[in-house]
């Protein structure tokens, strides 16, 4: 590994531009970025991996398929995060805003008055449907890696185990797409068409949805044999990529009139800052377990695990 964080490289250098930068982002995902990068992007048809002075070959997909691919799912979600990156940006800047008309002033100008119990209970129950949505989610996920991480003993018994954990992402992204918005049709008023062209926050929730439903319908094809080319195995570390881009700029809407409305926002944002460093690491780690290499059967460990730690975060999610 050079000084530079990239480990990946060709013999003579390993200069990858950078994908993508986030102000307060650790150096580590930002290594991430450009390595996974480098695995993509490389135009050889094979590259090397120096370790303690010794260099292994591997094969790199050079097909140009899997770089159009790779480069349309990343520049949705850089225009994902583009469109979000106002409205988090604005929620940031309010709390520097003096005397918002509407936003709660208790505890500077005193006791507040008093809320309209209807205003109260919707409140309520919006942030019981989140929480319930991110538990649900998470325990899918989680269930996904601990399938995967015992995916080799279990199959040997039960060979339909290998489709249990691309059948959690299916369930996942399905169950995202249908139930992540009430206020979209069959629950709510609006239309799909209108609820993702006029709120960010639900075209987000609908893309994290798409993703969950390629990568588990990409996945369960390969468990079958069916997808065996180069774009089928980048898939999961490219979509990862993109979801932990957006899961950065990602909008929650909220009612900011709330009392301590800016103290939670931040707590989401936070939270949701953990989601994106653990989807960074998953797609990196990802990656490396499909590359030849003396470590490949620790990191088909390590991105299980990953997985699993993601999916209790998102267990453990509170607004």
């Amino acid at each position: 590994m050079n000084r530079d964080g990239c480990s990946l490289s060709r013999e003579v250098s390993c200069k990858i531009g950078p994908v993508f930068w986030y102000r307060g982002l650790p150096t580590f995902f930002w290594n991430t970025v450009r390595t996974l990068a480098g695995v993509i992007f490389l135009s050889g048809e094979e590259v090397k991996i120096t370790q303690e002075s010794q260099v292994l070959p591997i094969q790199v997909p050079s097909v140009e398929q899997v770089r159009s691919l790779s480069v349309m799912v990343l520049f949705f979600a850089l225009f994902m995060a583009l469109m979000g990156a106002p409205a988090w940006a604005q929620q940031h800047d309010m709390s520097t805003m003096p005397d918002m008309p509407g936003m709660d002033h208790s505890g500077v100008h005193g006791q507040a008055a008093p809320e309209d119990p209807a205003v109260v209970a919707k409140r309520l129950a919006d942030k019981r449907e989140s929480e319930f949505n991110h538990h649900l989610a998470g325990f899918l996920v989680a269930l996904a890696g601990i399938f995967i991480l015992g995916q080799d003993r279990l199959s040997k018994r039960w060979p339909l185990v290998r489709y249990v954990w691309p059948m959690c992402f299916l369930a996942a992204g399905l169950f995202l797409l249908v139930f992540s918005d009430t206020e979209i049709w069959p629950f709510g008023p609006q239309t799909p068409w209108y609820a993702i062209t006029h709120n960010v926050e639900d075209l987000q929730h609908k893309s994290f949805a798409v993703i969950l439903l390629a990568l588990g319908y990409i996945e369960f094809q390969r468990a079958r044999g069916r997808f065996k080319a180069a774009w089928a195995t980048w898939s999961f570390p490219v979509l990862g990529m993109a979801g932990g881009i957006l899961l950065l700029f990602h909008v929650h809407g909220g009612d900011m009139s709330a009392p301590g409305a800016m103290q939670t926002m931040e707590h989401i944002q936070k939270e949701h800052f953990w989601f994106s460093s653990t989807g960074f690491g998953i797609a990196l780690t990802n990656g490396l377990s499909e590359t030849r290499s003396k470590w490949q059967h620790i990191f088909k460990i390590i991105w299980p695990t990953l997985l699993v730690v993601l999916g209790i975060l998102l267990m453990f999610y509170t607004e």
